[in-house]
């Protein structure tokens, strides 16, 4: 019997995992810093941690449906970026800078021939850990 237990348990917990992380292809993030100084802030000590990541995604490659943990600003610093959100279709381009508040659902894609790289510079829970992309409860 415990066996059966510790193999649901088992079975759950990977399923719960294969829901985490939103549908992707030729999608990688490396964190570059992560902080959680506020200087002057005292009301956001031990509550929030800054990072910048760098999102690389192939060409033909793709985000699915995700929003994120906290807000942020992002650099395209390569290629172009196709960002799908509320329905409204943006392409950002090398150079280009875009706000995503965290809480809104969105996809991005590469639609081009050469890679696209952002650096995502974002706010987070201090005790976060691991990507800030979250997968949309079902409703």
């Amino acid at each position: 019997m415990t066996q059966w237990v510790v193999a649901a348990l088992a079975l759950v917990a990977s399923a719960a995992m294969a829901q985490s992380a939103p549908e992707s292809r030729g999608v990688s993030t490396t964190i570059r810093l992560e902080e959680s100084g506020v200087g002057h802030l005292d009301d956001l000590r031990d509550k929030i941690k800054v990072r910048a990541a760098e999102l690389t995604i192939a060409p033909g490659g793709y985000l699915g449906a995700h929003h994120h943990a906290g807000p942020g600003i992002r650099y395209v610093a390569a290629g172009e970026l196709t960002f799908l959100e509320g329905g409204k279709r943006t392409i950002y381009r090398t150079g280009e800078l875009f706000y995503e508040s965290g809480d809104i659902v969105h996809t991005a894609q590469n639609n081009g021939k050469d890679p696209v790289r952002v650096i995502m510079f974002e706010v987070l829970p201090a005790r976060w850990s691991g990507p800030s992309v979250i997968v949309p409860k079902p409703h």
